[in-house]
């Protein structure tokens, strides 16, 4: 399904032929639903089923696909029991993007407050008659 490998230091990813393990982080995260899988298992392992449920139901072949990298990736490990937990580092990388998402809130807060811009009103359909 998925036509590139798991992104792993060392290895060419998007963004570095050398396979810098900054920019194979960010293509692992960047993939759709990775973070959202990191996030659901951080309080507690999950099955295959319930961890789709509460990544809003999302396909199975995607899930199973990020599951895979993750494996690959040594952040996410299968229980005895079949379900799904952090490794250690995986909790370490959940835990490295709580400064992130209080940035976000941070950020859409400012944007919240702040009046609308020329260039945030460009996309709107509406032209400049003056």
């Amino acid at each position: 399904m998925n036509a590139s490998p798991t992104p792993l230091p060392g290895r060419p990813v998007r963004g570095s032929t050398t396979g810098r393990s900054l920019m194979a982080a960010l293509d692992l995260f960047g993939r759709r639903w990775t973070l959202r899988i990191i996030w659901e298992l951080g309080n507690e392992p999950l099955g295959f089923r319930p961890l789709q449920r509460r990544c809003d139901g999302m396909s199975s072949s995607v899930l199973r696909q990020r599951l895979t990298e993750l494996q690959e990736a040594r952040l996410a490990e299968v229980l005895r029991d079949g379900s799904y937990a952090l490794t250690p580092l995986g909790q370490d990388a959940r835990e490295a993007i709580g400064p992130v998402i209080e940035w976000s809130r941070r950020w859409a807060a400012e944007l919240a407050d702040a009046p609308p811009t020329a260039a945030g009103g460009a996309g709107d359909g509406q032209r400049n008659r003056s």
